[in-house]
């Protein structure tokens, strides 16, 4: 198996976690938060799509699918195009209100793009480094493997709380 399919199933994986949470949901129970502070299903999946875009494309050298292809308009949530959810305030977590329709429809236009990335990438490309505020500065490698991390996490903390609203 080479690294670049490797790096497909994960994320095909991720994929079928954020399939399943949202299906059959409503966008009342995809908006509910189980407290003040927690995060809604559809923040946690918005949230894991806007990182996956935001870090691939900026390691990829492409625009993100969030602007290319219109989903900020699409979506018509009230941040900026640039926001991707990081520390988000309990009050911004609140203006995210999606249906299951926006929140797959921009995942896997995104996941598309993702799988586009990696089948062009060899071994040698996961050396380059494409982010050198950090000591020692990110590798391709390292921004791939985090990506799949957060993303699987989000995944995991949103069938967590679809199990807290059954």
């Amino acid at each position: 198996m080479k690294t670049s399919e490797l790096l497909i199933d994960a994320h095909s994986r991720i994929k079928e976690v954020v399939h399943a949470v949202v299906a059959g949901l409503d966008d009342k129970t995809l908006a509910t938060r189980p407290g003040p502070s927690a995060n809604s299903i559809a923040w946690l999946v918005w949230h894991l799509t806007r990182v996956q875009d935001d870090h691939l494309a900026d390691a990829g050298g492409y625009e993100q699918v969030y602007t290319a292809d219109g989903w900020h308009e699409q979506l018509g949530l009230s941040l900026d195009a640039a926001d991707t959810g990081y520390a988000h305030t309990p009050e911004q977590v609140e203006l995210v209100k999606l249906n299951a329709d926006q929140l797959v429809g921009y995942y896997d236009a995104v996941h598309a793009r993702t799988v586009g990335f990696l089948r062009l990438l060899s071994d040698d490309d996961l050396d380059r480094i494409v982010d050198r505020r950090w000591d020692p500065p990110v590798t391709l490698g390292v921004r791939l493997v985090s990506v799949i991390d957060d993303c699987a996490q989000h995944a995991g903390q949103a069938a967590y709380v679809k199990g807290l609203l059954s």
